[in-house]
């Protein structure tokens, strides 16, 4: 794979100058969903897929971006001063928004430079090729540039970039499971404080299965920020009744006392889903320190059910992926992942099960939704490196 993407940097670039190979995850979030922005707990792993990028610096004060996965767009160029979203460059404003974050934090990018990625995760998943990009971009520009950065610093820039250059909303989940993955552990994170802490992942006889629906979607125009400001309103509405500064700090019984001060039965079902979500994440974690595998798929399968019915983000495409999974033989658990409304769904199946469940779930998939899913079996990874 190196050799392939420093032949293509070469050809596209020239083959000139020092040139580095980096590596950063994509990620699933195996339960917690659509409360890392509402205060409460996530717990995400990253993935041996993920996205690689070649850089070298220029003399020129031009930033030049290339993707192997949009080669129809061509080299996307931009200088490093009066940095700006700009629709034509399409995937290119990722980076560029990380670019002008580094910039608005104080770090001085003080030159240009060529950069080429190639992502083996699909696009528009669920599985966060965006922050993938994202972290991946602030671990090169803290390698070419010297910063003084941390990985927990470049999750906070990257989140920020997506937030104020790219205009999605986002919480921390996703650019923190990039930055801070760890081989064969899923993060269990705090995003009111971000103390976090690594669990095993030990599955014995079993793997992480990923059902990729191919429903595109797009974050910043999908109902993700809406669904935010839904838990913003009704975390407003009970902190007249209640002294709190998030939904996460609600145990299920003390959002039961109070929910009648929520005044729309839409935004209650919100901020309800976000109170019972994170209390199933802590239990789920609790429950696979105990080595209680069968629980903690229950507690993913809870975790759908209430992505369904309270906070509305799965639709028919994840549905029938998840509801077609429960109906397999070796299924502990399975639900959506990521912020929904298309993306992927997460699995645990037996090891002997899954040839099966990938031909019975992709068949009833197919003749349902008209299109096929792709799946992909995976394993648990590490943060970013240079390769």
């Amino acid at each position: 794979m190196k050799n392939e993407l420093l032949q293509k940097f070469s050809s596209i670039f020239g083959g000139e100058g020092d040139m580095y190979t980096y590596f950063a995850p994509g990620r699933v979030n195996l339960i917690g969903e659509h409360t890392d922005y509402n205060g409460g707990h996530v717990f995400p792993c990253a993935l041996t897929i993920g996205t690689y990028a070649v850089a070298r610096k220029n003399n020129d004060q031009k930033l030049r971006f290339y993707s192997m996965n949009f080669e129809d767009l061509g080299v996307i160029e931009s200088s490093i001063v009066g940095l700006e979203k700009k629709k034509e460059d399409d995937w290119a404003n990722y980076p560029k928004g990380v670019i002008w974050a580094f910039k608005e934090k104080g770090y001085d990018v003080t030159s240009g430079f060529d950069i080429l990625y190639f992502g083996n995760i699909p696009n528009s998943s669920g599985l966060s090729s965006s922050a993938s990009i994202e972290v991946l971009t602030g671990f090169v520009l803290k390698d070419l540039f010297g910063f003084d950065v941390s990985m927990i610093d470049i999750a906070l820039i990257s989140q920020f970039a997506e937030n104020k250059f790219n205009g999605v909303n986002c919480g921390i989940m996703d650019q923190f499971a990039i930055a801070m993955g760890k081989k064969d552990n899923a993060i269990f994170l705090d995003t009111s404080d971000l103390s976090y802490e690594y669990a095993s992942i030990v599955l014995e006889d079993a793997k992480i299965v990923i059902a990729c629906s191919n429903k595109k979607r797009g974050l910043g125009d999908s109902k993700y920020n809406e669904r935010r400001t839904e838990c913003e309103t009704a975390l407003s509405e009970l902190q007249k009744v209640k002294d709190i500064k998030s939904l996460g700090e609600l145990t299920e019984e003390e959002f039961e006392a109070i929910k009648d001060a929520i005044k729309d039965p839409v935004r209650l079902k919100r901020a309800k889903h976000a109170v019972y979500e994170n209390q199933r994440t802590m239990k789920a974690v609790s429950a696979l320190k105990n080595h209680n595998i069968e629980e903690f798929g229950k507690l993913m399968n809870d975790s759908h059910v209430s992505l369904k019915d309270d906070y509305e983000v799965t639709g028919i495409e994840l549905d029938t992926l998840v509801e077609t999974a429960w109906n397999q033989e070796g299924v502990i658990g399975s639900r959506m992942t990521g912020a929904g409304f298309g993306g992927c769904t997460v699995s645990i199946v037996k090891n002997n099960a899954i040839d099966n469940f990938i031909e019975n779930v992709g068949k009833v998939y197919e003749e349902k939704i008209g299109y096929k899913a792709d799946f992909y079996v995976v394993e648990v990874g590490n943060g970013p490196s240079r390769i």
